[in-house]
C-alpha cells in the first residue's frame, strides 16, 4: 500500500478513537457531551470516504476497519447511551437491556452494506450515522427541557429503540447524498431536503438534528410509497 493509502485509515482510526472517548463520557455520566463526539465522528467518517475516493485508495482492510470504527461510534455508543437513559427512567430491571438492539442491528446493517452491491446510489435500511445522531441528540433535548414527558418516558424510548433498530435492517430505500451530477433535475427531493434541513439548523441549531433525522425517514418512506404506486 502506498503512503497516500494510509490517509483514509488514519481518519478511520480517529473515528474509532472518538467513539471510545464517547463511551468514556457515558461511563462518567456525562451524557450531554456524547452528541458532540458523535457529530465529530460523523465528520471524520465523511473525510475517511472522501479521502479514499480522492486518492483512489480502497482496500479490504480499510473497508473492514471502517465498519469496525462505525460500529463503535454509531452502534455501541448510542446503544450504551440509551441503556444509561433507560436505567435512569425505568423501574423495570430488564427493560434497559432493550438498548442492545441498537448495537446488534447496527452491526447487521454495516455487514449488509459491505456485501450489498445495490447501495451505491441509495441505502437499503436506515444508515447507522443517522440512527446514532437521533439517539445521541436526546440528552441535549432533555437538558434544554424539550419534550421531557416523552423523552424521559422509558416506554416511549423502548418503542423508538425497537422501531429504529428494525429500520436499520429494513429493505426500505433511504436517500444517499451521493450526487453524480449537481443539476436540479433528478435531485429535486435531495436539494429540497437539504434546504429544509439547513433552515431547521439555522433556527434550532443542533437541537434540530433529531427533527431532521425523522424528516429524512418520512421523506424516504414517502418516496418508497410513491415509487411502488408508479411501478404498479
Amino acid at each position: 500500500m502506498s503512503r497516500k493509502g494510509y490517509i483514509p485509515n488514519i481518519f478511520t482510526s480517529i473515528n474509532l478513537i472518538i467513539g471510545c472517548l464517547a463511551i468514556i463520557e457515558i461511563f462518567e455520566g456525562k451524557l450531554e457531551n456524547v452528541p458532540y463526539y458523535v457529530w465529530l465522528a460523523g465528520v471524520v467518517d465523511f473525510l475517511d470516504g472522501f479521502s479514499a475516493r480522492l486518492t483512489d485508495t480502497t482496500s479490504s482492510i480499510g473497508k473492514d476497519l471502517d465498519s469496525l470504527a462505525d460500529l463503535v461510534s454509531f452502534g455501541i455508543v448510542p446503544s450504551l447511551l440509551v441503556y444509561s437513559m433507560l436505567k435512569q427512567y425505568s423501574d423495570h430491571p430488564l427493560l434497559p437491556y432493550i438498548a442492545i438492539f441498537i448495537a446488534v442491528f447496527s452491526a447487521l446493517r454495516l455487514a449488509k452494506f459491505n456485501n450489498d452491491e445495490r447501495q451505491s446510489t441509495v441505502f437499503y435500511g436506515l444508515n447507522t450515522p443517522a440512527n446514532a445522531l437521533f439517539f445521541t441528540s436526546i440528552p441535549l433535548l432533555i437538558s434544554e427541557g424539550i419534550f421531557l414527558p416523552l423523552l424521559q418516558n422509558a416506554t416511549f424510548l423502548s418503542i423508538v429503540t425497537v422501531i429504529f433498530s428494525l429500520l436499520l435492517v429494513s429493505e426500505i430505500k433511504f436517500m444517499a447524498f451521493k450526487f453524480k451530477k449537481f443539476r436540479w433535475k433528478g435531485n429535486e427531493v435531495k436539494f429540497l431536503f437539504l434546504f429544509t434541513s439547513l433552515c431547521f439548523m439555522a433556527t434550532c441549531q443542533f437541537l434540530a438534528i433529531p427533527i431532521v433525522v425523522v424528516l429524512y425517514i418520512v421523506v424516504s418512506i414517502t418516496q418508497n410509497v410513491f415509487s411502488s404506486k408508479i411501478s404498479d
